[in-house]
């Protein structure tokens, strides 16, 4: 009998774990969700992750979220396109999802649908981030991380494996600054279709009126507490850049006069 096949390790891309919180940050009511793309090595069992995708909800609750297979396709031909770009063999490897407000750890649901991946590819990892949870002692909120496989024990019950997972420095690659600028567009296409739904539903012009004063309240939402901030963001850290650049060239200029000397 073959023995299952685990994850050793998984490195996680600096860039793309601020992607992942930035994205769970946003929301403190519903679980968001997106795929992980990178590389594995096989013969080591050890998870590469440096890309991401955002994922456009089809449901949104705070104890579950969906997607629709569609997304999926789309999430592979994304990593096919990467992998032409980068010259590198990329693919979707994972799935991350958030807990706002309750703990880290993945739930029987959490479980059965990693479960379902690991059975389509043994490899396959699921990393949850927990937010807005507070901490009564330390009065503040924390941001957890974990990240696992699905375990069968007995021949038929499922339980969770931890994975470790350690953070990578690396600067922000092109594609993942794409994805951070597609956020804010995924949420405000998410609450378009959300009230269009609603819309549809009546035909009552005071009710499509209160719709459609909550939908600019949600956009508005979206615009000054994710677009904003990820603009200053965006500025700071091309301001941080610029100045290394005019650094990095002075020292080069002293070695070089240095040298001709």
């Amino acid at each position: 009998m073959v023995p299952e096949k685990y994850l050793k390790r998984v490195n996680l891309s600096s860039d793309v774990y601020a992607i992942c919180i930035q994205h769970a940050l946003t929301t403190e009511k519903q679980e968001i969700m997106g795929l992980l793309i990178g590389e594995i090595d096989e013969e080591e069992c050890i998870s590469n992750i440096s890309a991401c995708m955002i994922l456009h909800r089809s449901d949104k609750q705070p104890d579950r979220v969906e997607i629709s297979p569609e997304q999926l396709c789309g999430a592979s031909v994304y990593a096919e396109q990467l992998a032409t770009d980068l010259k590198r063999p990329m693919r979707v490897i994972g799935w991350y999802h958030s807990h706002p407000h309750i703990t880290v750890w993945p739930s029987h649901v959490d479980i059965g649908t990693q479960a379902t991946y690991q059975m389509l590819d043994p490899l396959f990892v699921g990393v949850i981030f927990s937010v807005y949870q507070s901490d009564p002692r330390l009065k503040n909120n924390q941001v957890q991380l974990t990240c696992f496989q699905s375990l069968t024990q007995g021949g038929s019950k499922l339980e969770r494996r931890e994975v470790p997972l350690f953070i990578e420095k690396s600067p922000f690659q092109l594609h993942n600054l794409e994805g951070i600028a597609n956020l804010s567009k995924v949420l405000i296409q998410e609450e378009v279709e959300c009230h269009s739904i609603k819309d549809n539903e009546t035909n009552d012009p005071i009710a499509r009126l209160h719709n459609e004063a909550f939908k600019t309240l949600a956009l508005v939402h979206i615009v000054s507490k994710v677009s904003r901030p990820m603009c200053d963001d965006l500025v700071e850290r091309l301001n941080a850049t610029k100045l290394r650049i005019k650094e990095l060239e002075s020292i080069k200029a002293e070695l070089l006069l240095k040298r001709n000397k």
